[in-house]
């Protein structure tokens, strides 16, 4: 399949493309914030530098998009079909490092929690206040 744009244009519009501050991140880090969770943003001395690191909690948060990350079973999560062994092995390589930084993550002891862009809802969110509310009793 050809690409209905430019190389130039594609590059372009490739390159903007927001590694952080995302508008799903934007959507969790409001929520938690008004209702009063204090967090660390992108804290690049831990593996994969989680999106949110909320220190009271032991906890950190990825909110992970679902084409860049290939979240299973999502109709987001499409490969392209132009180019396909670049973006084949580029999602892969994503995934791989994705798996390596979980584990990595958990082995130091921390909880680790991953939110995929489809599944940011008023409900989804209810669940992982849920979560961190549980984390405090234990504490």
């Amino acid at each position: 399949m050809i690409d209905v744009v430019d190389a130039a244009t594609r590059s372009r519009m490739m390159a903007g493309i927001r590694g952080k501050d995302t508008k799903p991140e934007l959507i969790v880090r409001r929520y938690l914030h008004q209702l009063g969770f204090r967090f660390r943003l992108h804290v690049r001395q831990l593996p994969g530098a989680p999106d949110l690191l909320l220190p009271k909690y032991r906890t950190v948060i990825f909110v992970h998009g679902c084409f860049w990350h290939q979240h299973h079973g999502c109709k987001y999560a499409a490969k392209p079909k132009s180019n396909a062994t670049f973006w084949q092995n580029k999602l892969a390589a994503n995934v791989e490092r994705d798996a390596k930084v979980l584990a990595a993550l958990r082995a130091d002891q921390w909880r680790v929690i991953v939110i995929w862009e489809c599944e940011i809802n008023e409900d989804r969110l209810a669940h992982l206040v849920s979560q961190l509310r549980d984390i405090d009793a234990l504490t």
